[in-house]
């Protein structure tokens, strides 16, 4: 499965309401029942907060803690995939490439906490 930058955000940020939505998945994971993907788009989103803010040491907690996780880099069939996919889908680019990158990795779901992936059809797409 590949997920989206929200839950990684969620998990590695403890979030209150949201992380426990996603617990489920990443306990599977630990048990090698599935296995997650995310892409470099992805560990760009996850990683600006900490950055913003100055906070180098977390990024680079963030960035270790998620290269234990399949890290699918753009390629340029994703970002040919992901042109197309924007404009059949109207999705704003990081979202395309997020759904291209799932599609060419042959991923079972795109997890998500993002609505904008409501009219997609070809792949499961599941919201926390």
């Amino acid at each position: 499965m590949l997920l989206d930058t929200a839950p990684w955000i969620y998990l590695l940020e403890d979030h209150p309401t949201f992380a426990p939505k996603f617990t489920g998945l990443f306990e599977a994971a630990a048990a090698g029942e599935v296995e997650l993907a995310l892409s470099t788009i992805a560990l760009a989103e996850v990683l600006t907060g900490p950055c913003k803010a100055g906070q180098t040491a977390l990024a680079k907690r963030f960035e270790a803690a998620l290269n234990n996780y399949r890290v699918v880099p753009v390629t340029t069939p994703i970002a040919s995939l992901a042109a197309q996919l924007r404009g059949q889908y109207r999705l704003k680019l990081p979202d395309a490439l997020q759904l291209a990158t799932a599609l060419e990795i042959g991923a079972d779901a795109l997890v998500t906490h993002d609505r904008d992936f409501s009219a997609v059809q070809g792949l499961r797409v599941l919201t926390g």
